[in-house]
């Protein structure tokens, strides 16, 4: 049995309180768990009952039509009533077949008492005997703590605390997590491992909380162990049945956080070599020279599948100035979150953190047709921006930036560049993709700007328009920028603007006399689009 604790109804019948007792219905039920006993004489009982007592009555219930007495079962049935005990006598001589019938169909168990006995002695005896198994399950569990708080101090203690497990249930179990190895007990419970994976996978959104699950087509018991605000890992303990008590989960709940200890104080070892790490990337992202043992261990092995882009998260700098104390907590937090989701996506993060900006030299493996593939880092993207953010960006806004895809290594500064043109532009204006090949011709723009160029391309261009606005308070520009997007069209044009078509031709008469007759030519449209894209750049500087 899972729970030799556990009283269940098999356990009431071989009581003596329960010697003239015969099981009428529902032997397939005699393993369902016993939690009170309670005497019931009354027809309206739903908000008396919580499930688990065995209930005593004198039938009198019973004698009803069938239609009432079968809604009456119907009743304890759905209040999970662990079974009814019926004294065969003055009230009720015997309980019809379609009750028998139905209570077998549903494991139901109904027992009957062919001879007079006293309700209060049968609860008397199994109030004493539940009390008692509920001091010696504390007992059991404070034991059980004990022995979990000592495994976890012990060299692959998670394991050990598995196995700790698996004697008190003898079923299989394991722990199941994302960013760690997965551990097993015994070595044939990995058979399980994809399996559990894979329906975790699938319901990443539920809370795995204090219940039993099908998992191809095997019942687990599922636990979800946490630490720092964020999920570790599962304990998933194989079943014999679909249900589970109280009991199980709370032993399952103290490994669980025997278990987190452990992995908290690994990933506070970890979190020491943050520094480490930080002045490694840092030193690359700035093309400085590095250890060549640091290459081997923050980044993955050289292959020739192996790739890299470098990936950024700008926050917004209105609250920067976080105090040291605070910072070191925030700090570790989303380091620890960055490393997991990049796990989960198959992407190999070193990195380095700072008040303001996150940044990492994001490696992964693809074959050649799927070296640009986004989906990966979109993914991640998504799960970024779904995390909490009182535990991630402390309550900030922030910008993601992505670089092309690089396999040269010192290609990494390039990268780094790439992605904070991504930011830039995106701090500028509204600027969907975060990756800087969907740039497009701003990529050529940015390059000039840092020539000093672009100030003259636009003046060239557009600033007769402009200062046309200025003195005018006209709105030239923006109509030429709307009619150039809509590529030529007055209607569509119009309706952006939300102006009449009329007042749309005496703008664009006016923007042809300063512009010139033949300012939508293929070339002048061009330098045109080209200009207003520009000082879409130029004006975050203005």
């Amino acid at each position: 049995m899972m729970n030799e604790l556990s009283l269940t109804v098999q356990d009431v019948l071989a009581r003596d309180t329960f010697k003239h007792a015969r099981l009428l219905a529902g032997k397939n039920g005699l393993d369902r768990q016993v939690r009170w006993s309670h005497i019931l004489e009354v027809s309206d009982f739903s908000s008396l009952v919580n499930g688990g007592e065995i209930i005593l009555t004198t039938g009198i219930h019973l004698q009803l039509d069938t239609e009432t007495q079968l809604h009456y079962i119907k009743q304890l049935i759905e209040l999970n009533v662990a079974c009814l005990c019926v004294e065969i006598g003055v009230q009720l001589s015997e309980v019809q077949q379609d009750i028998i019938d139905f209570a077998d169909d549903q494991n139901f168990p109904i027992i009957i008492f062919e001879k007079s006995v006293k309700f209060v002695d049968i609860s008397q005896d199994l109030h004493t005997v539940i009390i008692n198994r509920h001091y010696e399950m504390l007992s059991k569990i404070d034991t059980l703590s004990r022995k979990f708080n000592e495994l976890s101090l012990m060299p692959n203690g998670i394991l050990k605390i598995l196995q700790e497990l698996q004697v008190h249930f003898k079923q299989d179990v394991l722990f199941i997590s994302d960013d760690e190895r997965s551990y097993y007990y015994p070595i044939e419970s990995k058979t399980w491992k994809d399996d559990l994976q894979r329906f975790l996978n699938d319901n990443r959104a539920e809370t795995f909380e204090h219940d039993v699950y099908m998992v191809n087509g095997e019942p687990f018991a599922l636990l979800s162990t946490s630490g720092l605000g964020q999920d570790l890992g599962y304990l998933c303990l194989h079943l014999p049945q679909s249900l589970a008590d109280d009991f199980i989960f709370l032993i399952l709940d103290r490994a669980s956080l025997a278990i987190a200890q452990i992995l908290l104080r690994n990933r506070t070892i970890q979190e020491r070599n943050q520094h480490y790490e930080d002045e490694f990337v840092r030193n690359l992202l700035h093309g400085r020279s590095v250890e060549q043992e640091d290459y081997q261990f923050y980044l993955p092995t050289k292959s020739r599948n192996t790739h890299y882009r470098i990936f950024m998260i700008q926050m917004d700098t209105h609250d920067s100035v976080i105090d040291d104390y605070n910072w070191e907590e925030i700090r570790s937090q989303q380091a620890m979150i960055i490393r997991s989701l990049c796990k989960r996506h198959s992407i190999f993060p070193a990195l380095t953190v700072s008040k303001n900006e996150i940044t990492i030299v994001a490696s992964f493996i693809a074959s050649d047709q799927h070296i640009k593939d986004t989906n990966r880092f979109t993914q991640l993207i998504k799960q970024i921006q779904s995390t909490d953010e009182s535990a991630f960006s402390n309550g900030r806004t922030y910008k993601f930036g992505i670089s092309s895809v690089y396999q040269d290594l010192s290609k990494i500064p390039t990268g780094y560049m790439e992605a904070k043109k991504v930011v830039d532009i995106k701090q500028s204006f509204s600027f969907e993709s975060d990756y800087y090949e969907d740039l497009g011709i701003y990529r050529l723009l940015l390059l000039i700007k840092d020539e000093g160029y672009l100030d003259h391309y636009v003046e060239d261009y557009l600033q007769s328009l402009i200062d046309y606005d200025t003195k005018t308070d006209s709105e030239l520009f923006e109509t030429l920028r709307i009619y150039l997007e809509c590529g030529g069209s007055k209607k569509e044009t119009a309706d952006r603007l939300f102006i009449v078509r009329q007042t749309l031709y005496h703008r664009l008469e006016k923007i042809e006399t300063i512009l010139g007759p033949n300012f939508m030519s293929p070339l002048n449209r061009i330098a045109l689009e080209v200009a207003i894209m520009a000082k879409r750049i130029l004006v975050k500087n203005d």
